[in-house]
Protein backbone atom coordinates (compact mmCIF):
# COMPACT_ATOMS: atom_id res chain seq x y z
CA UNK A 1 0.00 0.00 0.00
CA UNK A 2 1.19 3.45 -1.03
CA UNK A 3 1.88 5.37 2.16
CA UNK A 4 -0.08 8.68 2.16
CA UNK A 5 0.07 11.87 3.72
CA UNK A 6 -3.01 12.95 5.28
CA UNK A 7 -4.14 16.40 6.58
CA UNK A 8 -7.00 16.18 9.24
CA UNK A 9 -9.39 19.68 10.52
CA UNK A 10 -9.33 20.10 13.95
CA UNK A 11 -12.37 21.55 14.82
CA UNK A 12 -15.45 19.68 14.09
CA UNK A 13 -13.57 16.82 12.67
CA UNK A 14 -11.18 15.33 15.40
CA UNK A 15 -12.67 17.82 18.36
CA UNK A 16 -16.20 19.01 18.77
CA UNK A 17 -16.22 22.95 18.67
CA UNK A 18 -19.13 24.78 17.08
CA UNK A 19 -21.61 23.28 20.01
CA UNK A 20 -19.94 25.36 22.74
CA UNK A 21 -20.08 28.35 20.05
CA UNK A 22 -23.73 27.91 19.77
CA UNK A 23 -24.62 27.32 23.61
CA UNK A 24 -22.68 30.72 24.56
CA UNK A 25 -25.21 32.55 20.95
CA UNK A 26 -28.00 30.54 23.59
CA UNK A 27 -27.14 32.79 26.38
CA UNK A 28 -26.64 35.38 24.66
CA UNK A 29 -29.68 35.52 23.22
CA UNK A 30 -31.22 35.23 26.88
CA UNK A 31 -29.52 38.23 27.93
CA UNK A 32 -30.76 40.07 24.75
CA UNK A 33 -34.06 39.09 24.91
CA UNK A 34 -33.98 40.51 28.66
CA UNK A 35 -32.76 43.41 27.83
CA UNK A 36 -34.88 44.16 25.01
CA UNK A 37 -37.68 42.31 25.00
CA UNK A 38 -40.21 45.91 25.64
CA UNK A 39 -39.23 46.57 22.26
CA UNK A 40 -40.78 43.44 20.53
CA UNK A 41 -37.09 42.20 19.65
CA UNK A 42 -37.34 38.66 18.63
CA UNK A 43 -34.53 35.85 18.61
CA UNK A 44 -34.53 34.93 15.49
CA UNK A 45 -33.83 38.84 14.31
CA UNK A 46 -31.15 38.95 16.92
CA UNK A 47 -29.63 35.58 15.88
CA UNK A 48 -29.54 36.79 12.60
CA UNK A 49 -27.66 39.83 13.50
CA UNK A 50 -24.67 38.57 15.25
CA UNK A 51 -24.13 35.81 12.51
CA UNK A 52 -24.44 38.84 9.91
CA UNK A 53 -21.91 40.72 12.00
CA UNK A 54 -19.86 37.87 12.76
CA UNK A 55 -19.31 36.27 9.04
CA UNK A 56 -18.55 39.76 8.31
CA UNK A 57 -15.71 39.94 10.66
CA UNK A 58 -14.13 36.57 9.42
CA UNK A 59 -14.56 37.88 5.75
CA UNK A 60 -12.19 40.80 6.50
CA UNK A 61 -9.94 39.21 9.11
CA UNK A 62 -9.80 35.79 9.26
CA UNK A 63 -9.83 33.86 11.87
CA UNK A 64 -9.09 35.77 14.79
CA UNK A 65 -11.05 34.98 18.40
CA UNK A 66 -11.73 38.89 19.34
CA UNK A 67 -14.81 38.54 16.20
CA UNK A 68 -16.71 36.35 18.36
CA UNK A 69 -17.12 38.69 21.32
CA UNK A 70 -17.32 41.72 19.06
CA UNK A 71 -20.39 39.96 16.81
CA UNK A 72 -22.14 40.25 20.67
CA UNK A 73 -21.81 43.80 21.31
CA UNK A 74 -22.07 44.86 17.44
CA UNK A 75 -25.53 43.25 17.91
CA UNK A 76 -25.68 44.52 20.99
CA UNK A 77 -25.10 48.68 20.15
CA UNK A 78 -27.02 48.23 16.83
CA UNK A 79 -30.45 47.66 18.93
CA UNK A 80 -29.77 49.89 21.62
CA UNK A 81 -29.33 52.64 18.52
CA UNK A 82 -32.77 51.31 16.99
CA UNK A 83 -34.79 51.56 19.41
CA UNK A 84 -32.80 54.50 21.22
CA UNK A 85 -31.85 52.50 24.27
CA UNK A 86 -28.93 53.90 26.13
CA UNK A 87 -26.21 51.01 26.01
CA UNK A 88 -24.65 50.06 29.32
CA UNK A 89 -20.79 49.48 30.13
CA UNK A 90 -21.72 46.97 32.31
CA UNK A 91 -24.13 45.17 30.19
CA UNK A 92 -21.10 45.52 27.37
CA UNK A 93 -18.50 44.33 29.74
CA UNK A 94 -20.94 41.25 30.27
CA UNK A 95 -21.28 40.26 26.32
CA UNK A 96 -17.59 40.69 25.71
CA UNK A 97 -17.02 37.90 28.36
CA UNK A 98 -19.48 35.64 27.62
CA UNK A 99 -17.89 35.88 24.23
CA UNK A 100 -14.48 35.31 25.39
CA UNK A 101 -15.57 32.25 27.57
CA UNK A 102 -16.04 29.77 24.28
CA UNK A 103 -12.44 29.74 24.14
CA UNK A 104 -11.99 28.64 28.02
CA UNK A 105 -14.58 25.22 27.13
CA UNK A 106 -13.00 21.64 27.84
CA UNK A 107 -11.52 20.12 24.70
CA UNK A 108 -13.97 17.05 23.87
CA UNK A 109 -12.60 14.74 21.60
CA UNK A 110 -15.26 13.40 18.47
CA UNK A 111 -16.09 9.62 19.11
CA UNK A 112 -13.02 7.12 17.95
CA UNK A 113 -10.41 9.83 17.19
CA UNK A 114 -7.51 8.13 18.93
CA UNK A 115 -8.92 4.36 17.04
CA UNK A 116 -9.06 6.52 14.01
CA UNK A 117 -5.68 8.07 14.00
CA UNK A 118 -4.09 4.72 15.61
CA UNK A 119 -5.67 2.80 12.87
CA UNK A 120 -4.04 5.04 9.99
CA UNK A 121 -0.83 6.00 11.56
CA UNK A 122 -0.43 1.86 12.22
CA UNK A 123 -0.79 2.03 8.71
CA UNK A 124 2.30 3.33 7.35
CA UNK A 125 0.82 6.81 6.60
CA UNK A 126 2.05 10.42 7.63
CA UNK A 127 -0.18 12.44 9.47
CA UNK A 128 -0.56 16.58 9.16
CA UNK A 129 -2.78 18.62 11.39
CA UNK A 130 -4.16 21.52 9.61
CA UNK A 131 -6.39 24.12 11.31
CA UNK A 132 -7.42 27.50 11.45
CA UNK A 133 -7.42 29.94 13.98
CA UNK A 134 -5.29 31.78 16.56
CA UNK A 135 -2.07 29.87 17.20
CA UNK A 136 -2.25 29.87 21.07
CA UNK A 137 -5.89 29.05 21.12
CA UNK A 138 -5.02 25.97 18.88
CA UNK A 139 -2.25 25.11 20.60
CA UNK A 140 -4.03 24.40 24.25
CA UNK A 141 -6.61 22.11 22.39
CA UNK A 142 -3.24 20.10 20.73
CA UNK A 143 -2.16 19.93 23.80
CA UNK A 144 -5.12 19.16 26.13
CA UNK A 145 -5.34 16.27 23.74
CA UNK A 146 -1.92 15.30 23.31
CA UNK A 147 -1.71 15.32 19.45
CA UNK A 148 1.79 15.74 18.76
CA UNK A 149 2.04 11.87 19.26
CA UNK A 150 0.07 11.87 16.24
CA UNK A 151 1.39 15.05 14.22
CA UNK A 152 4.50 15.74 15.61
CA UNK A 153 5.59 18.86 13.89
CA UNK A 154 3.62 18.55 10.96
CA UNK A 155 1.03 20.90 12.38
CA UNK A 156 -0.04 24.51 10.55
CA UNK A 157 -2.33 26.82 12.27
CA UNK A 158 -3.92 29.77 9.53
CA UNK A 159 -5.84 32.51 10.32
CA UNK A 160 -7.40 31.87 7.15
CA UNK A 161 -7.94 28.54 5.20
CA UNK A 162 -8.20 29.06 1.80
CA UNK A 163 -7.25 27.39 -1.44
CA UNK A 164 -3.77 30.33 -1.10
CA UNK A 165 -3.12 28.48 1.97
CA UNK A 166 -3.48 25.16 1.26
CA UNK A 167 -1.61 25.72 -2.25
CA UNK A 168 1.14 27.20 0.18
CA UNK A 169 1.19 23.90 2.48
CA UNK A 170 1.45 21.87 -0.48
CA UNK A 171 4.34 23.61 -2.17
CA UNK A 172 6.41 23.95 1.02
CA UNK A 173 5.62 20.58 2.41
CA UNK A 174 6.60 18.87 -1.27
CA UNK A 175 3.21 16.71 -1.45
CA UNK A 176 2.34 14.64 -3.59
CA UNK A 177 -1.09 15.67 -4.73
CA UNK A 178 -1.63 11.90 -5.82
CA UNK A 179 -0.91 10.92 -2.39
CA UNK A 180 -2.15 13.54 -0.25
CA UNK A 181 -5.99 13.78 1.65
CA UNK A 182 -7.80 16.44 2.78
CA UNK A 183 -9.99 15.21 5.91
CA UNK A 184 -12.57 17.98 7.10
CA UNK A 185 -15.94 18.96 8.13
CA UNK A 186 -15.71 22.50 6.10
CA UNK A 187 -17.14 22.66 2.52
CA UNK A 188 -15.49 26.28 2.32
CA UNK A 189 -12.07 25.59 3.92
CA UNK A 190 -11.71 22.43 3.52
CA UNK A 191 -12.99 20.38 0.50
CA UNK A 192 -13.09 22.91 -1.80
CA UNK A 193 -9.58 24.17 -1.18
CA UNK A 194 -8.61 20.37 -1.42
CA UNK A 195 -10.46 19.66 -4.56
CA UNK A 196 -9.18 22.93 -6.35
CA UNK A 197 -5.35 21.55 -5.41
CA UNK A 198 -6.37 18.55 -6.66
CA UNK A 199 -5.61 16.05 -3.61
CA UNK A 200 -8.49 13.89 -2.37
CA UNK A 201 -11.00 15.30 0.11
CA UNK A 202 -13.40 13.45 3.03
CA UNK A 203 -15.96 15.58 4.12
CA UNK A 204 -16.77 14.90 7.67
CA UNK A 205 -20.76 15.88 7.96
CA UNK A 206 -21.88 17.13 11.21
CA UNK A 207 -24.78 17.85 13.03
CA UNK A 208 -24.90 21.97 13.60
CA UNK A 209 -22.11 23.24 11.17
CA UNK A 210 -21.50 26.56 10.98
CA UNK A 211 -23.24 28.86 8.41
CA UNK A 212 -19.99 30.12 6.88
CA UNK A 213 -18.67 26.46 6.22
CA UNK A 214 -21.66 25.69 3.87
CA UNK A 215 -20.83 26.44 0.41
CA UNK A 216 -21.81 24.78 -2.85
CA UNK A 217 -18.96 22.73 -4.20
CA UNK A 218 -18.34 23.58 -8.08
CA UNK A 219 -14.97 22.21 -8.76
CA UNK A 220 -14.67 18.23 -10.51
CA UNK A 221 -12.61 15.74 -8.25
CA UNK A 222 -9.42 15.24 -9.63
CA UNK A 223 -9.09 12.53 -7.40
CA UNK A 224 -11.16 10.59 -4.21
CA UNK A 225 -13.74 12.67 -2.79
CA UNK A 226 -16.04 11.12 -0.04
CA UNK A 227 -18.58 12.04 2.41
CA UNK A 228 -18.78 10.14 5.91
CA UNK A 229 -20.76 10.32 8.60
CA UNK A 230 -18.34 9.05 11.40
CA UNK A 231 -14.36 9.19 12.11
CA UNK A 232 -14.26 5.40 12.76
CA UNK A 233 -14.99 5.08 8.70
CA UNK A 234 -12.45 7.18 7.09
CA UNK A 235 -9.30 4.14 7.40
CA UNK A 236 -11.37 1.59 5.58
CA UNK A 237 -12.41 4.41 2.91
CA UNK A 238 -9.29 5.48 2.25
CA UNK A 239 -7.53 1.47 2.36
CA UNK A 240 -10.61 0.85 0.31
CA UNK A 241 -9.47 3.37 -2.28
CA UNK A 242 -6.80 2.64 -2.10
CA UNK A 243 -7.26 -1.04 -3.13
CA UNK A 244 -9.08 -0.35 -6.10
CA UNK A 245 -6.59 1.96 -7.86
Amino acid sequence: MTKQKILFDLDDTLIYCNKYFYHVIDQFVDAMTKWFGGYGLTETVIREKQTEIDLAGVHAEGFKSDHFPESFIGTYRYFASFYGRACSAVEEDFLWKLGRSVYDHQVEPYPHMEETLDALASSGHELHLYTGGELLIQERKIKAMQLERYFDQRIYVRSRKNIEAMEDILATGGFDRSSTWMIGNSIRTDIVPALTAGIHAIHMKTDMEWVFNVVGIEVAPKGAFFTLQALKEVPDTIHGYLGRT
